[in-house]
Order: C-alpha cells, then sequence, then structure tokens
C-alpha cells in the first residue's frame, strides 16, 4: 500500500484486505495484549512493542527518503506519542490485567464518544447532532451496564474490575486529548513517518514509567512463556505496524467515518475471541451493555458524518 495519494480508485479487493486487516488484527489485540502481560510487566512489554514498531517504521520512511522532523516535529511527536501511546495504550494495557478482554474493548470504544464532546467543546467539531447526542445517552447507559454487573472471569488481578475500568476510561479520555491536538500538529508531512516517531515516543516514555514502577525488578527473560512471546511478536508486527498501515491507507482512500467503523467492529470481534479462546463469559446485563456501546459509537461516528466527525483513531 503506498503512501501517497493515488490519483485512480483503490479497487474492492485492496479495499477489502484493507479493511479486514483492521477489523480483524485490532479486534484481535485486546485479547493478544492479555496473552502477552500474562508473563510480562505490562508496560516494558508495551514499551518496547511500540519503539521497535516504530523505529522500524521510522527507519524504513528515512530508507524511503522521507525527510527527518524538525525539532518542533519531534516535540509534537512526544506530546502526542505520550498521550495516545503512553497514556492511552499503556493504560489499555494495564486495564486487560483486571478486565475480560472484550470489556476492555469495549471501553475503548467509548473514544469516539470522547472526541465528539471534546471535539465540541474546544471548538474544533460542530455541536453534536442529535444523533450523535443519542449515541452518547446510549454510552453512557452501556457504561453503566457493564459496571453494575461485573464478571466473574477470572483474571491476572481479580477483585480490581473497578480500578481497571477506571484506567481504561481515563486512557481512552487522555488519547481523545492527543488525538484533538494531532488534528492540528503534525509532526513530518508522511502519515507514515508522523506514525513511527510517535510510536518511537511513545513506547520510551512507556518504557521510562515501567522500570520508574520497578517492574524489571526481578524479571527474567526466563520467565516468558512461549504463548506470551508468540502474542508479542503479533502485537509488533502485525498489531502496531501491518493493521496500522492498512488504516493510514484507507484514511486516505475512504470517506473518514467508513475508516472509523473499526471502533464499533473491533468490540464485537474482542468479545467473540474472548469467549472462544479464553473462556471470558459475559451475563445478559453486560451484553446488553455491550450492544448499546456498539449502538452508540455507530451513531456518534455515522450521525455525526455531515459535520465532518472523523473517525476514531488508531490505537492498538
Amino acid at each position: 500500500m503506498s503512501d501517497s495519494s493515488s490519483t485512480a480508485a483503490p479497487s474492492r479487493a485492496a479495499l477489502f484486505t484493507a479493511f479486514a486487516l483492521v477489523y480483524l488484527i485490532w479486534g484481535s489485540t485486546y485479547l493478544v495484549m492479555k496473552f502477552a502481560v500474562a508473563s510480562m510487566p505490562p508496560l516494558l512489554m508495551a514499551g518496547t512493542r511500540y519503539a521497535m514498531a516504530g523505529g522500524l517504521l521510522y527507519g524504513f520512511m528515512r530508507w524511503r527518503g522521507e525527510p527527518a522532523p524538525t525539532l518542533r516535529g519531534w516535540g509534537y511527536a512526544v506530546f502526542i506519542g505520550v498521550c495516545l501511546l503512553g497514556f492511552g495504550n499503556g493504560g489499555t494495557t494495564l486495564g486487560v490485567m483486571y478486565l475480560p478482554s472484550g470489556i476492555t474493548a469495549l471501553l475503548v470504544a467509548t473514544v469516539p464518544m470522547f472526541l465528539a464532546v471534546l471535539g465540541w467543546l474546544s471548538g474544533i467539531s460542530a455541536r453534536p447532532t442529535k444523533w450523535v447526542a443519542l449515541g452518547l445517552g446510549a454510552g453512557m447507559t452501556g457504561m453503566y451496564l457493564l459496571a453494575a454487573h461485573p464478571t466473574a472471569t477470572a483474571v491476572k488481578e481479580p477483585g480490581h474490575q473497578g480500578l481497571g475500568m477506571g484506567i481504561v476510561l481515563l486512557a481512552s479520555l487522555v488519547w481523545s486529548i492527543g488525538s484533538l491536538y494531532a488534528k492540528n500538529h503534525q509532526p513530518a508531512p508522511s502519515p507514515f513517518a508522523s506514525g513511527g516517531i510517535q510510536m518511537l515516543c511513545g513506547g520510551v516514555a512507556m518504557l521510562i514509567v515501567g522500570f520508574v514502577r520497578g517492574e524489571a525488578d526481578g524479571f527474567t527473560l526466563a520467565q516468558v512463556t512461549t504463548k506470551s512471546w508468540v502474542a508479542y511478536v503479533y502485537l509488533v508486527t502485525f498489531g502496531s505496524i501491518v493493521a496500522f498501515t492498512a488504516y493510514i491507507w484507507l484514511l486516505r482512500a475512504v470517506e473518514p467515518a467508513l475508516a472509523g467503523t473499526y471502533a464499533f467492529v473491533n468490540p464485537v470481534v474482542a468479545v467473540l475471541l474472548g469467549w472462544a479462546f479464553a473462556g471470558e463469559s459475559l451475563n445478559p446485563e453486560m451484553l446488553g451493555g455491550a450492544a448499546l456501546i456498539v449502538l452508540a459509537v455507530a451513531l456518534v461516528l455515522l450521525g455525526g458524518r455531515k459535520v465532518g466527525a472523523g473517525p476514531a483513531p488508531a490505537r492498538h
């Protein structure tokens, strides 16, 4: 997939492939993160994942002739990377230690709702339409149902579902703030180079916090299971590079709102994979909450198309 704008319309096969990559790979990353942190320190895992993926992507773009970012561009990359990845993905990675992967994905799906409200309050986007407002109400109701009816599924840190939900929602809020800032503060002309240095900066930030938290104390590579290593490699290659590149290409090939539909497809994929491969269960109230959140994200994304509402940014 080229990083330059194409004058010819993309083929159906290319569009189908790109959507399939974004829908399926990003929907699977929540469960895969859960496998990775089962024997790896969460922030050190996520930090090395993004630092490695970002370094590879940025190095490739420089090899292709992309100019180096300015000092100001690096400043933008640090702020955006810390918000989107340091807080956003770092918080999500911590959250899967306390929550089933499907619930984590549903909470992350609130990002478009945060974007709609914060964008309006900051003057970046127009006032939410009635459909967006209806979606916000449905999303709040869905989150209440999830919080009020916790799952009995065992997690690495049982008994802390409320803490996990708070961490993921805060991560989603900070992710949204960084996303709005990024609309007018791009680190580099190429979206791929920008993404690479943002991942690199965010990964380094997570590594610093991970070391400060003491995650390296007593940790040895010998304790990492084969399952966690496979999950880690999948996250670096498919989750951070392949799907991210497909998403960036989609942003240039289709309407932003259409590209942003991943935000309400990914939770469905995550819930099904968690049920099929990790024994995660949902009671009827939580299924209702999940349905409301998916409906809410659909209303917020598609209901805001005429007022220029963009997609929820890449987060995986």
